[in-house]
């Protein structure tokens, strides 16, 4: 029997994975609250350009209301926001017609998450792969990279291995995880790093590594956040290939290994323009406060600071309330923290 697979979130993350599940000739609906996103989505299809340099045009099932869903859903596909998630999980949960969720947004949202839906209809994912929505029903996958999911308690369960199966057809690589809440910190280490830094300057993530600043800053970051995770006892895994201690740079320390590591790096993730950039170009609230702002909050716990990604969160509100616009110019100000 092929599961029924519900797709939350309409954006460039859930509408390219809708779109590579639909082709792969799996049950897909996407619900979105903005009929901007579901309406092409049905008609003409979702234009997805993809990192092969192949085009097509794929017709998506997709509804605007939750009201419009029938039946029961084996897996729900959480691809919204992170203040979108209350809105968009509480009446399905409600409803009792999904049985298992799994969160794929950016950040820390995973706790939130398992509040709204329980922890017993819960896996963890995450998509190392990017994506950009270039306008109403026409997106363009950047990357190609795993999808990662696991169990909170780390547990192989059949449900799981299922799911890595079907999000095989989104991507080969997808894989499972017996630590995916490290999983987790090692992606929180390249968003906070490369979308946050993004975001500030206007830039993909291989323009901020060029820029001498930008590549300076990725290091503190990535720092910051690297100690962070290792004070919360986090188990880190890989991140398009680099180990996340790789990139770790201290004092008068040599620098030759983390600037190679760097580079590689960016060969696969370099197109990338961080989500939080999409949003400000749309002058929409972004997730700053669980990318920069979740390391901020999670080295607090443990009675550490985290000074670069907090003025890194100040700067990306002050974007998004218009008083500043994204460019290199932020990057001499977190020179200076």
């Amino acid at each position: 029997m092929t599961e029924r697979i519900l797709v939350v979130g309409a954006g460039a993350i859930g509408g390219v994975t809708a779109a590579h599940l639909t082709r792969a000739g799996f049950d897909i609906t996407t619900v979105d609250r903005s009929s901007e996103h579901t309406t092409p989505l049905q008609h003409p299809g979702l234009l997805l350009e993809e990192p092969n340099g192949n085009t097509s045009t794929i017709p998506i099932r997709a509804v605007s209301e939750i009201d419009s869903l029938d039946g029961r859903y084996d897996f729900a596909l959480v691809a919204v926001k992170s203040h979108a998630l209350r809105a968009a999980l509480a009446p399905l949960a409600a409803r009792d017609m999904v049985d298992v969720y799994v969160s794929l947004g950016n950040g820390l949202v995973h706790d939130l998450i398992q509040s709204l839906v329980g922890h017993d209809r819960l896996i963890v994912g995450l998509v190392e792969w990017g994506a950009t929505n270039l306008g109403p029903g026409h997106l363009r996958q950047t990357t190609e990279a795993p999808m990662v999911v696991g169990e909170i308690d780390g547990a192989r369960t059949f449900r799981l291995e299922r799911l890595r199966v079907i999000l095989s057809s989104v991507t080969a690589t997808s894989r499972m995880s017996s630590s995916i809440t490290g999983q987790v910190w090692s992606k929180l280490l390249l968003n906070s790093t490369f979308s946050g830094l993004g975001a500030a300057g206007g830039l993909l993530y291989s323009e901020v590594a060029a820029d001498p600043a930008g590549r300076e800053l990725a290091f503190r970051l990535w720092t910051e956040g690297f100690d962070t995770a290792i004070a919360l006892g986090m188990e880190l895994g890989e991140v398009f290939g680099v180990a996340p201690n790789e990139l770790v740079v201290r004092g008068g320390d040599p620098r030759s290994a983390a600037e190679a590591a760097l580079d590689r790096l960016m060969t696969r993730a370099g197109p990338t323009k961080a989500s939080m950039l999409q949003d400000l170009e749309r002058s929409r609230k972004t997730e700053v406060d669980v990318i920069n702002g979740g390391v901020v909050a999670a080295a607090r716990s443990v009675g550490r600071a985290a000074p670069l990604n907090a003025e890194l969160t100040r700067i990306v509100h002050e974007h998004e309330s218009g008083l500043t616009q994204p460019s290199r110019d932020s990057f001499a100000r977190l020179m200076e923290v």
